[in-house]
């Protein structure tokens, strides 16, 4: 099936029961059992759920993975793949990164004895350079949050299997209908559902994909033994959303690209950050790994005053100042004091993300209302 079927169709079916064509929302903690051990297939709800269940088949087959698993939260996604670790264990990451990641590396896993490195990707011989006897996982974001630099999948991935490293893709920027790190041969994507996935912001959800199934079975083990799973209705609600993620990102990209367009060439702005740019300098890898470029850009005005970048942040009006991406509707952010506040400013400056730095999550809305609210904002 192409993207467009799979997105409607792969990992559901019609309820057997009644024939409704949405899958149901399973509101049940436990299941009945004819005798000890003698069930359909579920036992606790923690454990599987039969919600869940389609869910986790529809996003692997998205990403042409085999196993999928979903979890509360993005964050209970990273979780568990760091959970794969041990004391003494080495992690390679992008510099330029979600800032909750960047805690929970820093904050959380450091304290248990895993040491990271933060360094940019661009150059695989450069990332070689770090690996040793104690590297296990490589982590990449690409597009990166918020600076939307990309990396070569496939150079990275060679480098994972040259030395025995698990690789990782955070492919929330991108989604599977953009970009398929699986194919490029990634060990693990993981996503924020939140994100383009679930596309309606009303959804707080984290899911991992793979093909291996030693790998699959371990993180299974630790999805159902700490229990940070998604409610049925949470499901139901990303199962709603999958089915127009094609139709959304497709509306996504064109806006994104005639905004960074527009912005490139707005006398009041200094840099865009957008992929699809051809002054981009990664634009060429984009062009080779991703179908389109996303509908996130980020932008500084001349200046680079965090006052004059606040004081767009407040004239806005169709794009919403919010935290999060990905919803139908526009929303801004400033990273340096929302998503990334958590990254020390020496470590954020030190991968180029300045403090007048402005983050846009395109909509789907009509792209002409879009750039005359940014256009006005602007001034």
């Amino acid at each position: 099936m192409k993207f467009g079927t799979k997105a409607i169709h792969a990992g559901v079916e019609p309820d057997p029961s009644t024939g409704a064509i949405m899958t149901p929302v399973y509101q049940t903690s436990t299941y009945v059992q004819a005798s000890p051990g003698d069930h359909k297939g579920y036992e606790y709800s923690r454990t599987h759920n039969p919600t869940r269940t389609a869910l986790q088949n529809s996003l692997a087959a998205l990403e042409n993975g085999a196993y999928g698993l979903c979890f509360a939260s993005g964050m209970a996604a990273i979780d568990t793949i760091l959970k794969l670790l041990k004391p003494g264990d080495e992690v390679i990451s992008t510099n330029d990164l979600y800032g909750g990641t960047y805690r929970i590396f820093t904050k959380v896993f450091a304290h248990y004895g895993i040491k990271f490195h933060f360094i940019p990707m661009d150059n695989a011989k450069e990332v070689e350079k770090y690996i040793n006897s104690n590297t296990k996982l490589i982590w990449m974001e690409t597009p990166t949050n918020p600076l939307l630099n990309i990396i070569d999948i496939k150079a990275i991935a060679n480098l994972g299997k040259k030395h025995t490293v698990i690789t990782v893709v955070d492919n929330t920027f991108a989604t599977p209908y953009l970009q398929l790190p699986l194919d490029l041969g990634v060990d693990i994507v993981m996503h924020s559902v939140t994100k383009y996935l679930s596309g309606h912001s009303d959804v707080v959800m984290g899911a991992i994909i793979l093909n291996d199934k030693e790998v699959a079975a371990r993180l299974a083990f630790l999805q159902n033994a700490c229990g940070a799973v998604p409610g049925p209705q949470d499901c139901f609600l990303v199962l709603r959303g999958i089915k127009t993620l094609h139709l959304r990102m497709e509306r996504h990209c064109d806006n994104a690209a005639k905004i960074a367009q527009f912005l490139s060439e707005h006398p009041k702005v200094d840099k865009v950050y957008y992929p699809g740019l051809s002054t981009h300098p990664n634009h060429a890898i984009a062009q080779a790994q991703m179908k389109a470029f996303g509908g996130m850009l980020s932008f500084t005005l001349k200046g680079d005053k965090i006052e004059d970048a606040k004081r767009f942040l407040e004239r806005v009006e169709l794009f919403s100042l919010a935290e999060s991406l990905g919803g139908v509707e526009s929303l801004c952010g400033h990273p340096a004091t929302m998503t990334h506040a958590s990254i020390p400013k020496e470590e954020r400056e030190k991968a180029g993300l300045k403090d007048s730095l402005v983050r846009l999550s395109v909509g789907v809305e009509d792209v002409e209302d879009l750039i005359e609210d940014l256009r006005s904002a602007i001034g």
